[in-house]
């Protein structure tokens, strides 16, 4: 059964629409954890969008999983991490006009760049993860660099589901690169766009080890809480 990390950027940013006190992401970590997630993951962006330098601060004192700081290689950002020193860095692209992440990292083309952070987080004891597409390049790049885990960009395969078409040969490319991660000795992991609806033919394939939800979570808290959100998708995926 894949674990769930709950990313919980989204109450930030429900906070920076009114830029008031709540709600507080930090809480919703707390409630999030009490409901049965594996994690906490958040994105503190260059442009500090939600998730802001004190919310990560006070996430590193108060999670009592793992904390997953997804970040760019901006030489800011990783400073911060070197500093906050989360159980995970996830390594994801960053574009300052997307609403959200648009795809996966392009390690292959940024390879010395990427490289040369992995390193570094490394260094600090650091968990390093690369959120990649589920490419070949990709993944023997994201081995080179020195990354032990990876997490797939499933946006494709969401954007396939919710316009009701064949999501066969998505899923089985994320088969057969999940297969291909493992048999190289890499944690595999996967996220975006995964919903209480799509959800499961990901969580079932063999060998995968996370999944990383946080809008499709949060937007079912507004309704039922976000300690029965996270519970019902704990529940799916097991």
């Amino acid at each position: 059964m894949p674990r769930l990390g709950v990313n919980i950027d989204h109450v930030a940013t429900i906070r920076e629409a009114r830029r008031t006190f709540e709600p507080d992401p930090v809480l919703a970590a707390a409630f999030c954890e009490k409901a049965g997630c594996d994690g906490i993951v958040c994105h503190l962006r260059k442009d500090r969008r939600h998730v802001n330098d004190a919310d990560l601060e006070s996430l590193k004192k108060t999670v009592t999983t793992r904390l997953n700081q997804e970040m760019s290689v901006d030489p800011e950002i990783v400073d911060i991490a070197c500093r906050i020193l989360p159980d995970q860095a996830t390594i994801v692209p960053e574009n300052r006009q997307e609403i959200t992440t648009e795809g996966g990292l392009d390690v292959v083309a940024n390879f010395q760049k990427i490289k040369k952070v992995v390193a570094k987080l490394l260094g600090l004891g650091i968990e390093v993860s690369l959120f990649i597409d589920p490419e070949p390049e990709q993944l023997k790049a994201s081995l080179d660099s020195g990354a032990g885990t990876v997490e797939f960009h499933t946006g494709k395969y969401a954007l396939i589901f919710s316009a009701g078409n064949d999501v066969s040969g998505e899923l089985a490319l994320l088969r057969d690169m999940t297969a291909l991660g493992l048999k190289k000795g890499l944690t595999v992991c996967a996220g975006h766009g995964l919903t209480y609806e799509n959800v499961l033919p990901v969580a079932r394939i063999d060998g995968m080890h996370e999944l990383n939800i946080g809008h499709s979570i949060i937007s079912r808290a507004v309704f039922v809480g976000i300690g029965e959100a996270v519970r019902k998708m704990k529940a799916l995926i097991k």
